[in-house]
């Protein structure tokens, strides 16, 4: 309840301001509504050419309303929090909203708070609020050091520090009482390497929600090392031909291709609307048995991570596939109100400028039986994909194209030659069905990864090693 207060005197508001705004929200009729209140602080500190010469930072402030009325939604938000700007607010979300213009005025709200457990999913030693720029800095000028220092072929570094910290009041008309404090913490490098007149490079980022104690010596010495091994590899790697084949994803950040060509598909506001080819599939066999897919808030530290949601629906575990079943959508509270379900802790958005929507957290396949060297043993010609980038998906089909930075070949149950800069192109539902072995070699990637389903959430994924029985690898000719 501490918590809340701090929260509540933050935005300037009493629990009695709240239920008079929701009651204003709710004036014109409506089923339901909510208050959404943020307070974000980020900084960026970056280097290039050698020194760390870049610094900026950002604060932003504001509520939203909305109100929801049959299949309308109402939103509106303000960036002061004074009562008459609100109120201004609720009534502009509450005309949106508004069909007949009905009164739904709300005698009594008896206000709950949400209890969460503990100190949350991701506590904080030492705030980044707490952490002035001369603190940071000598990170940035260490990394730059190590990665010159590993390889002659070095010609160019360039290096970032990101942090942020997000405090969360919600509100809405069942009394629901919840606040969050999100810390967030990433860290970016580049590596350009020349070598003969050839020129290659590469990046690595690590991220988490956590305090300044996450930005250690360790992880500097790590990602250099990484970022210097991904990019000499480069030199050496080929472009493979192209056409259908065998693909072994490696363990990793092969889980981008999970969320984006079938995890979206497993939303529930596109199965809802017909969109998406699982929405007439719930409780059926989609895959192998041996698959689960998970959707998951509360992996401790972990970038997707969320102790409540943007809805106030305390953050969980959800199984979209149960071994080889789909199980569940991702559920808001509209869509878990249709579906007549509760909501998943799905419901998330950019800002308080935004509306929630069905999103994922950190998006994962469970470890299968196999071994990864046992799966590159069954295949006679194929590719090893290690690093996935960026791609695009038609999620409705789920028809996709995915960049692979490197990898292997496999000839004859061995990787051989390296590879780089191919697309790995398929058919989501299809490229899961195909799913013929899976390793128990699971890994969660802590890169930087945004989803931009509309609006822009920080989230993760993973993946054990598997292999897809056929895809169309995009190479040479």
């Amino acid at each position: 309840m501490r918590e809340t207060q701090i929260m509540m005197a933050l935005f300037g508001v009493t629990p009695d301001d709240l239920k008079k705004i929701t009651q204003i929200a709710l004036s014109k009729g409506g089923d339901y509504a909510d208050l959404y209140f943020e307070y974000s602080t980020a900084n960026e500190l970056s280097l290039r050419d050698g020194e760390v010469n870049s610094a900026s930072s950002h604060i932003d402030y504001g509520m939203g309303v909305r109100v929801l009325s049959g299949d309308r939604t109402g939103y509106a938000y303000t960036e002061v929090t004074t009562m008459e700007e609100m109120v201004k607010a609720a009534k502009a979300a509450s005309a949106i909203a508004s069909q007949k213009g009905n009164s739904n005025k709300l005698e009594n709200i008896n206000i709950t708070p949400l209890s969460k457990k503990g100190r949350g999913y991701y506590p904080v030693k030492k705030s980044w609020e707490e952490v002035n720029i001369l603190s940071k800095a000598p990170f940035l000028q260490q990394l730059n050091e190590l990665v010159f220092a590993a390889d002659n072929r070095v010609n160019k570094v360039m290096a970032r520090i990101s942090d942020s910290n997000s405090k969360i009041l919600f509100f809405n008309s069942q009394g629901t009482l919840a606040c969050d404090t999100r810390p967030m913490f990433s860290i970016v490098a580049t590596c350009i390497m020349e070598s003969n007149g050839k020129v290659e490079n590469n990046s690595v980022s690590k991220s988490f929600r956590g305090g300044f104690e996450f930005l250690t010596d360790n992880l500097i010495k790590e990602l250099s090392a990484e970022v210097v091994s991904r990019t000499a590899f480069l030199f050496d790697a080929i472009r493979p031909k192209g056409g259908e084949m065998p693909v072994v994803m490696a363990a990793g950040s092969s889980g981008i291709l999970l969320h984006e060509a079938i995890g979206h598909a497993f939303e529930a506001d596109f199965n809802r609307m017909n969109t998406s080819i699982f929405s007439d599939k719930m409780g059926e066999k989609i895959c192998s048995e041996e698959i689960s897919v998970v959707d998951d808030g509360t992996i401790p530290f972990n970038r997707g991570s969320i102790n409540i949601d943007d809805e106030g629906v305390l953050g969980q575990k959800t199984y979209m596939v149960k071994e080889g079943i789909l199980n569940s959508y991702l559920h808001d509270r509209i869509s878990a109100n249709y579906y007549k379900t509760a909501p998943t802790g799905n419901g998330r958005r950019e800002s308080f400028r935004h509306i929630p929507l069905p999103r994922m957290r950190a998006t994962y396949m469970e470890n299968g039986k196999s071994t990864e060297e046992q799966i590159i043993s069954s295949v006679k010609k194929g590719v090893y994909a290690k690093n996935f980038s960026n791609g695009q998906v038609q999620i409705g089909a789920g028809d996709f194209t995915f960049f692979v930075k490197f990898g292997y070949l496999i000839e004859n149950g061995k990787l051989t030659t390296p590879i780089k800069d191919i697309n790995i192109i398929g058919n989501g539902p299809e490229a899961l069905a195909g799913i013929t072995a899976v390793a128990s070699n699971n890994i969660i990637d802590d890169s930087t990864w945004i989803c931009g389903k509309e609006q822009y959430c920080p989230v993760s994924c993973g993946m054990p090693s598997v292999l897809v029985n056929k895809l169309t690898v995009g190479g040479d000719d």
